[in-house]
C-alpha cells in the first residue's frame, strides 16, 4: 500500500502543473498604505437581492460567499477581491473614492501566465474610472497580448467594486 501511495504521489507531481503564488503586496500592507496607517474596521455589504445579481451581472457567474469585506474611510472604499484569470484567482486591492477609481493593485497572481497586468503601466490605467449606466467603465481598457484573460479579470474587478462602492454608499 505504501509503494501505491508513493508511486500515486510521484505521478500526481509530475503530471500536475504547480505554480507558486507570487505576493507582490500583502493585503494589510495595501490597506495601510491606502489609509496611510490608520486602516478602519472592516464592514460588510451582504450578497443577496440587488447585491448579488449586480455581482453576477458583472462577472458572469455567481459570487461565492455570503458578504465581501470591505473597508471605509473618508469618502473612500477598499476592496480585496478575488477573480479566476485562466485557471487560478488573482487576489487584487481596489481603492475607490468619491465613486472612482484611486488604485488598482495586484497584491497575489496565482497564474503561470499573464502577470504582467501587474505592473504600473496596466494598472494606472483604471485611474479615474467611473461606471456608467450599464456597469461599464467609463473608458476602454488597454489589454496585454498574451493576458487577455488576466486583463478581463481584472476589469470585471474593478467594475464590481465600482458597482459595490455604489451599493455600499447607497447603504445597501
Amino acid at each position: 500500500m505504501r509503494v501505491f501511495s508513493l508511486n500515486l504521489i510521484i505521478l500526481l507531481a509530475a503530471i500536475l502543473p504547480v505554480h507558486a503564488a507570487d505576493v507582490f503586496l500583502e493585503p494589510n500592507v495595501f490597506l495601510a498604505e491606502v489609509f496611510e496607517g490608520d486602516v478602519p474596521s472592516p464592514s460588510f455589504l451582504w450578497l443577496k437581492g440587488d447585491v448579488k445579481e449586480t455581482a453576477k451581472e458583472i462577472l458572469g457567474r455567481n459570487m461565492g460567499g455570503l458578504r465581501q469585506r470591505y473597508w471605509q474611510a473618508d469618502g473612500r472604499t477598499v476592496w480585496i477581491v478575488e477573480e479566476i484569470g485562466k485557471t487560478r484567482p488573482i487576489t487584487t486591492g481596489i481603492s475607490v473614492k468619491d465613486g472612482a477609481v484611486e488604485r488598482v493593485q495586484i497584491l497575489i497572481y496565482r497564474e503561470s501566465h499573464g502577470w504582467e497586468v501587474r505592473y504600473p503601466f496596466f494598472t494606472d490605467q483604471f485611474q479615474g474610472m467611473t461606471l456608467d449606466a450599464e456597469r461599464e467603465t467609463s473608458s476602454r481598457v488597454d489589454g496585454i497580448s498574451g493576458a487577455t484573460l488576466s486583463v478581463r479579470a481584472i476589469v470585471k474587478l474593478v467594475r464590481l467594486s465600482l458597482a459595490f462602492d455604489q451599493l455600499a454608499r447607497d447603504g445597501s
